[in-house]
């Protein structure tokens, strides 16, 4: 004859399948959450130093130095939540081999979680532009958080002699920067399923009325770096590269112009 189990053994039984199962999604979900992050088809000539350009891949940056620069104006960038410095090096580099200093800035722990980490980013881009006396004006930008980041220096360093471009982010979302002389770029993209162009107009009022407004019709988050496809981004319609090409523009423009 068999005996059925006692009620209590049942419940420890379905608790424990429970658990395992949670835990299986939870390894799935980060297996693949660090996937779509990943750095994707950078070329490993691209991260190399070369007669024209010195790579230094550096705790808190990676530095593209022109060997020659061309002017005394250089591009700090921060990366966005998670990404690392090497899936933007397609889309910076250029600006290096075109004579600009390009500092890519390093998220702690990749995502900067704490409020802590992000100020940390804002000490990093002031240690950075004191580490670099000769330049007299800078470009900062950043994508998604890195974005957001760029706001927070903005409205923290306001002497800072800095023209900023805002890339794939609906930031600034608490920080009125309205009032504020300096040049401000925002570069949103029209497939952008993380920053949507509803939410990127619903904060449209916190930045100066002389911002320059880019869209790049059919892009969208992800392929303003080299890594996989963020959760909820829409889908591009035109390629990682042509989305790349107009932001490097933007960028270049800025850098040729910095005063506005």
């Amino acid at each position: 004859m068999t005996t059925a189990a006692p009620p209590g053994s049942r419940s420890r039984s379905i608790r424990r399948w429970i658990r395992r199962a949670f835990l299986l999604w939870a390894i799935i979900s980060l297996a693949w959450l660090a996937n779509s992050v990943r750095t994707q088809g950078v070329s490993g000539e691209l991260l190399g130093s070369t007669g024209g350009v010195n790579v230094v891949d550096g705790p808190t940056a990676l530095e593209f130095q022109p060997t020659r620069p061309d002017a005394p104006v250089a591009l700090i960038f921060i990366c966005g939540s998670g990404i690392h410095p090497h899936a933007y090096a397609p889309l910076l580099r250029p600006i290096a081999e075109a004579g600009y200093l390009v500092l890519i800035v390093r998220l702690p722990y990749r995502f900067a979680p704490l409020a802590s980490h992000k100020d940390a980013v804002v000490d990093r881009v002031r240690n950075l532009t004191a580490a670099h006396p000769n330049v007299s004006h800078w470009v900062i930008a950043g994508h998604s958080l890195g974005g957001a980041l760029v706001a927070r220096v903005a409205q923290s360093d306001r002497g800072l002699h800095a023209a900023f471009v805002l890339i794939g982010t609906t930031h600034p979302k608490d920080a009125d920067l309205s009032t504020l002389d300096a040049p401000f770029t925002k570069v949103y993209a029209t497939n952008d399923g993380v920053a949507p162009v509803d939410r990127v107009m619903a904060t449209k009022t916190l930045l100066p009325e002389h911002t320059t407004w880019v869209e790049i019709k059919g892009g969208n988050h992800s392929q303003f770096g080299h890594y996989g496809h963020q959760l909820f981004d829409g889908r591009a319609t035109i390629g990682r590269e042509a989305q790349q090409a107009i932001t490097r523009e933007v960028l270049l423009e800025c850098l040729r112009r910095p005063g506005g």
